[in-house]
Parts: C-alpha cells; sequence; structure tokens
C-alpha cells in the first residue's frame, strides 16, 4: 500500500499472526519494514508463518504463548523487547469462535472464547502498555473486531460479547493513555475469504453465497484490504485517529437490498 518502508526500525506483535487475517497483517508489517513478532499457541504453525513472513525481508521471529495466562504474556513481552526492541505497533487478532444456540452454549464454552478474545486482549495489551511507557516507545495498537458487536449475532453471543467488550476497552484506553501518545483503535472486518474464521462459520459454500448476496460489493473481503488498512490504522498517517472502529463490510452493514 505504501510506496516507503513506513515501520522500518520499529517493532510489530501480532497475536494469531499465524494464519488467516493475522498472517497477512505481519506479512504487510515485515514488507513495510517493521521487526514482527507472531505470537499464537501452536508451535508448528508458527514455526511455518515464520517461515513464510521471512520472504518479505527483515527480521519474523515466532512466540509461543497462551494469551490468557497473563504471566506468560508477560515473559513473551519482555522476550520480543530483548530479541526485537520494545513493541510499538500491536495488532491483537487472536480469537476463538463457534455457532451454538445460546441455551446450548455451556460456560466452558462461554469462559473459551471470553478468556481469549476480551482477557487475552487485555493481557497483550497491557503488558505491551507498561513496557513502552518504562522505555518510552510510542505505540499504536489495532484489535481486529467484529460488527456483530453492535448488531448482535444470536448464535456467536460469546464471541459478539467479547468484542463488544474489546471495542469498550479500546475506547477506554484510548482516553486514558492519550497522555502517553498511544493510539488505539479497532478494524472490524467483514467476512473475509481464505480465513478460519469464515470455515467455521460458514462451511457451507451455498451459505457463503447467501451472505455474499447480501454485500452491496457482491464479494467477501481479501486478506491483502484488512492488511492494508490495518497498516495504515498503525501508521504515522493515522496520527490523529484513536478511540474508534473502522468497518470494512462491502457496504453489508447498510442492510439486505
Amino acid at each position: 500500500m505504501f510506496s516507503t518502508p513506513v515501520f522500518a526500525g520499529r517493532t510489530a506483535l501480532v497475536t494469531g499472526g499465524s494464519a488467516g487475517i493475522g498472517l497477512a497483517i505481519a506479512g504487510t508489517l515485515a514488507g513495510l519494514g517493521a521487526k514482527v513478532a507472531v505470537v499464537g499457541r501452536n508451535k508448528d504453525r508458527l514455526d511455518d508463518a515464520v517461515e513464510q513472513l521471512r520472504a518479505h525481508g527483515g527480521q519474523v521471529r515466532g512466540y509461543a504463548v497462551d494469551v490468557r495466562d497473563a504471566a506468560e504474556v508477560a515473559a513473551v513481552v519482555d522476550a520480543v523487547t530483548g530479541d526485537l526492541g520494545p513493541v510499538s505497533l500491536l495488532v491483537n487478532n487472536a480469537a476463538g469462535n463457534f455457532r451454538v444456540d445460546p441455551l446450548q452454549l455451556s460456560p466452558n464454552g462461554w469462559a473459551a472464547v471470553v478468556d481469549i478474545v476480551l482477557t487475552g486482549t487485555w493481557n497483550v495489551t497491557s503488558a505491551v502498555a507498561r513496557t513502552a511507557v518504562d522505555t518510552g516507545t510510542g505505540l499504536s495498537v489495532v484489535s481486529i473486531g467484529t460488527s456483530a458487536a453492535v448488531t448482535g449475532s444470536p448464535s456467536t453471543v460469546h464471541s459478539a460479547s467479547a468484542k463488544a467488550g474489546v471495542e469498550a476497552m479500546t475506547k477506554s484506553l484510548a482516553k486514558a493513555w492519550a497522555p502517553h501518545g498511544f493510539r488505539l483503535n479497532v478494524l472490524t472486518p467483514g467476512l473475509t475469504e481464505g480465513t478460519g474464521g469464515t470455515t467455521a462459520l460458514y462451511p457451507d459454500a451455498d451459505a457463503v453465497q447467501e451472505h455474499v448476496h447480501r454485500i452491496p460489493l457482491r464479494r467477501l473481503a481479501r486478506r491483502e484490504e484488512i492488511a492494508n488498512a490495518c497498516a495504515y490504522l498503525l501508521s504515522d498517517y493515522a496520527s490523529y485517529i484513536t478511540g474508534t472502529t473502522l468497518l470494512i463490510d462491502g457496504g453489508r452493514q447498510l442492510g439486505d437490498q
């Protein structure tokens, strides 16, 4: 998207960065000069992702961590700081989701998603922010949201609730940390092709096409489009944008045609 390495010399951390949107974002940031740390739970998938990302150039490292564990997260942020330098670009993409009738949603099912999405986002964001304050590093944060946080989604009430919490957290921290010069925003993509989330929620091709027919632009989002928008929000070109949500859904929020 940019013609110059706008993130040269800066360190980016991308959670859920081994596949889908997270991998696309990590690749875009690496291509724009950032040193990139990709974080996930599966070491083998992380190793594969790091190998792919190194084709974009620059330094890329993978770190296995469960974002639900605050102590693990703090240790990884320390490790990234030592290996690549203090994080100044953070993308909260780690998530979990599945369809279920709300009456059948178990306490464990609720907790599994909310702990990854909401608690995990807090654990990573707070750990990175503390280090940024201690090191005098600027910080720009983008958390991946969902339109269901606004519209509601009966079959994914756990995810919709957790992502709504992330939006509230983002607005709260954007106010709290503005004196430090930190910026925090939410990027909400529509259904995106080639992602695990799309496959999990819409395993049937006919269901995907039915959804596409409700989108004015008549197609799914592409991963590179989401990655480019994320790069913009993280960059200094968006230096006066904080505490907001950018929706990229091809006009789906306009309602059925």
